[in-house]
């Protein structure tokens, strides 16, 4: 389970369960600085940089594992700090593409 940052989502368009508490909690270990949050549906995680062009570049960069993934976060951002939240809709929940997009995330170079 530890090789989460290497897997690749599979596609996701319902019928299935979200993961449950217990099986969260395992993933959230391996993906550190991200949190449980709304009500355990979504994980976030917040960023900060020196400035705009570096939260820009951030974006641009955490946009290519979503394209690359077919699985796209929620951004909220500023000048120099962005949030980043991942659910899978189609299951009201979280999914095990979510803590697979928050582990390539962690392995980004810091800007």
């Amino acid at each position: 389970m530890n090789d989460i940052k290497t897997r690749q989502c599979k596609p996701c368009e319902g019928g299935v369960d979200p993961l449950d508490e217990n099986q969260c909690e395992i993933y959230r270990v391996l993906v550190p600085g991200w949190e449980l949050a709304g009500d355990g549906k979504s994980i976030t995680r917040s960023f900060k940089f020196r400035d705009f062009s570096a939260t820009m570049a951030f974006i641009n960069a955490v946009a290519i594992i979503a394209e690359q993934q077919d699985h796209h976060p929620d951004f909220s951002a500023g000048y120099n700090h962005c949030e980043v939240r991942y659910t899978t809709h189609a299951i009201g929940g979280l999914s095990e593409n979510d803590f697979i997009c928050a582990a390539k995330i962690n392995e980004l170079p810091e800007i």
